[in-house]
């Protein structure tokens, strides 16, 4: 962390750190004591334990959760995730009540707060307006909400009836209008793409 200051990173960004939290608090009580000073970035797919949330107050300054899914049985299905939005929207809020909403420098570099990410799947607009409408109703009017259209298929989901194929350009209007029609004051749009693929490394080792 230390190193990653000194060569001007603008925060240290954890990735899916969940497994390594006890370990996490360790290293950033003692990269503090020796002059940390970035924001620490906690990048989760949002289904985490209240407990673990808990643990780590006072340690991350930004938190970046992901909230997929509205029906458990989607959740189920697709990530094998039982109860994932009761689980995750109580991690979110938790979150939210440490850090509040974003906080920003003079060059636009969030220092502090949440910023609540969703990725929209194709056959599966109700999912996003409940997910969007439970943001816009349980969550502080300033929330930062972050819609990414980047979804394409791979592996399994290309098996999937429901999700073997990207975003149509009409079922991504048809969020957008949505987002606006609940006046959400804050929030990112991702544009929809076209060459998402392209930047998934190679697993087969066949390159």
């Amino acid at each position: 962390m230390l190193n990653q200051q000194e060569k001007k990173a603008h925060n240290i960004n954890l990735v899916t750190p969940t497994m390594y939290v006890y370990q996490i608090i360790e290293a950033i009580k003692t990269a503090r004591k020796n002059g940390l000073s970035i924001p620490i970035i906690y990048n989760t797919n949002g289904y985490e334990k209240l407990e673990t949330i808990k643990m780590l107050e006072g340690y991350v300054d930004v938190y970046l959760p992901d909230l997929k899914y509205y029906a458990n049985e989607i959740a189920q299905k697709y990530s094998k995730a039982n109860h994932y939005f009761e689980i995750a929207t109580q991690a979110i809020q938790e979150m939210n009540k440490q850090v509040r909403e974003p906080v920003f420098d003079e060059n636009g570099m969030i220092q502090k707060g949440v910023i609540i990410r969703h990725l929209v799947l194709p056959n599966h607009m109700q999912n996003t307006k409940h997910i969007l409408k439970w943001v816009k109703q349980n969550m502080p009017e300033g929330t930062y909400i972050s819609l990414m259209a980047q979804y394409f298929p791979t592996y399994q989901a290309k098996g999937e009836p429901l999700l073997n194929r990207k975003l149509t350009k009409k079922e991504y209007q048809e969020i957008e209008k949505y987002f606006y029609t609940l006046n959400f004051e804050n929030g990112y749009m991702q544009e929809l793409g076209e060459h998402e693929e392209e930047y998934v490394p190679n697993f087969d080792f066949s390159e």
